[in-house]
């Protein structure tokens, strides 16, 4: 089968720029190894960012494109690429236009500044008023890609595994010996964070996950197998703590995860590693230097600890959990205790039976004297004194994988020694996160970038 674009991967990238290329006059083939279009986005928050859009003009909110990337590259450290960042925020506006224009439904309270990541200082962040908000977005695709589909511009393939091996690239064959030729072939095929091995190769670290099962790197293989060369290596950073997932299963419950924000929920409880330890300001408003701080830990796991008083009158420790919630899962939940003391507790719990009754002694010395000689914590409601005693246990969680393949600023694949593979692209996700977020979070910056790439590359590739 012959086409003028084969896009390998119909998440949000992939669709975005299958509809781009079709309505451009390409003929598109679009295919997924899974049975239905969609990617991540099932599973995603669906946060969309931009600088300068009608929803926020109407909100009475000033921005614009450099006040986006003056935010980015704070919050990034510069960490990102430049080039790649300001070719996706200026698109970024267009993008949410786009959506909304097609019936995106953005929650009334946004935009609004997102305080699960490093907090932007422009409210410039919308999302749908479902949780998770991915699906919404997929709707909307999905109505956006249907006209192209039925006129037979694009031709959608899912359930299919492909095999793509050589340095010229002319099209792709799937494991059955079917082949489809085109001038241009677009990996579009997401991250690895469902993959333990490829990840602990890439990113050397634990891997507890929100990535959806599809994400295992099959792009990245893809690529390298023509001679890609890799961006955003030694860019991971965790999301902050997750309960352990349960059985076999690598990804985290997302629905029911420790609130641990402060600015959302001021800390009762204080953190301890493995050896009983503190290590951080509980009530520290920057999620960015938790997450860094937590790198340095041992398995970046870290464990919630708190008292009676704490589970009954802090807002609820976990989402959707009240107090009597939370004492049913107790011994019944992976990572969830209860104990009538404090040695007891460390001891069901993993952790140092003598390190976490010191600590607790030490932090209830600083409430006594209203100051926290370690780390400064100011918010220090009560001691942590009063029986039965809790532990949360907390793992790093892999929201999206930084490393990826490199790309120029036609979103053209580069080898290893900057040279341009011919005929071979990508966008999304395989191209690596840290692309356009560096070592960091920015607010909207994994799928607002995907769909503003998979516009500009299929309305280039049309051309």
């Amino acid at each position: 089968m012959a086409v003028d674009v084969v896009v390998v991967g119909a998440g949000p990238g992939g669709i975005a720029c299958a509809i781009s290329a079709a309505e451009g006059g390409a003929r598109v083939l679009l295919l997924d190894k899974a049975g239905d279009i969609g990617g991540a986005l099932p599973y995603s928050g669906g946060h969309l960012s931009a600088g300068g859009f009608s929803a926020q003009r109407a909100a009475g909110i000033i921005d614009d494109v450099e006040a986006h990337w003056a935010d980015v590259r704070r919050i990034s450290r510069g960490a990102g690429r430049e080039d790649l960042t300001l070719l996706s925020l200026r698109e970024q506006p267009a993008v949410l236009e786009w959506l909304l224009a097609a019936g995106f439904e953005i929650d009334p309270a946004t935009p609004r500044i997102v305080h699960g990541h490093e907090q932007y200082r422009i409210p410039r962040t919308v999302h749908a008023g479902q949780t998770p908000g991915g699906p919404a977005v997929l709707a909307v695709l999905r109505r956006l890609l249907e006209p192209q589909v039925a006129g037979g511009a694009v031709t959608v393939e899912c359930g299919v595994r492909l095999l793509f091996t050589g340095e010229a690239v002319t099209g792709v064959e799937d494991t059955t010996g079917r082949r489809w030729h085109a001038p241009a072939v677009v990996l579009a095929t997401g991250g690895f964070g469902y993959d333990p091995e490829l990840f602990a190769e890439l990113e050397g670290a634990p891997l507890t996950t929100s990535a959806a099962p599809t994400s295992t790197g099959d792009g990245l293989r893809m690529g390298l197998a023509a001679g890609a060369g890799l961006q955003g290596l030694g860019k991971y950073i965790p999301t902050f703590g997750g309960l352990p997932p349960e059985g076999d299963d690598l990804r985290v419950d997302w629905s029911h995860r420790p609130q641990l924000v402060a600015p959302e929920r001021p800390p009762w409880e204080i953190y301890v590693d493995r050896s009983g330890a503190r290590w951080v300001a509980e009530d520290e408003p920057s999620i960015d230097r938790k997450e860094r701080a937590l790198t340095g830990i041992d398995r970046m796991t870290f464990w919630m600890v708190f008292d009676a008083r704490g589970a009954r009158e802090s807002q609820p420790m976990v989402h959707g959990w009240s107090p009597e919630d939370l004492d049913a899962a107790c011994g019944k939940r992976r990572g969830v205790h209860r104990a009538a003391s404090l040695r007891e507790l460390a001891s069901v719990a993993g952790i140092d039976p003598a390190g976490l009754p010191a600590s607790v002694a030490r932090y209830n010395d600083f409430v006594a004297r209203g100051v926290d000689s370690d780390f400064g914590r100011a918010h220090l409601p009560a001691p942590v004194a009063r029986a039965p005693y809790y532990a949360i246990e907390n793992h790093p969680v892999t929201l999206i994988t930084f490393t990826g393949l490199d790309v120029d600023t036609a979103l053209r694949v580069r080898r290893r020694d900057g040279t341009v593979i011919e005929g071979l692209y990508a966008v999304g996700e395989v191209i690596g996160a840290a692309a356009v977020n560096g070592n960091a979070f920015c607010s909207g910056m994994c799928l607002t970038p995907a769909l503003a790439f998979g516009r500009i590359l299929g309305r280039a590739l049309s051309d």
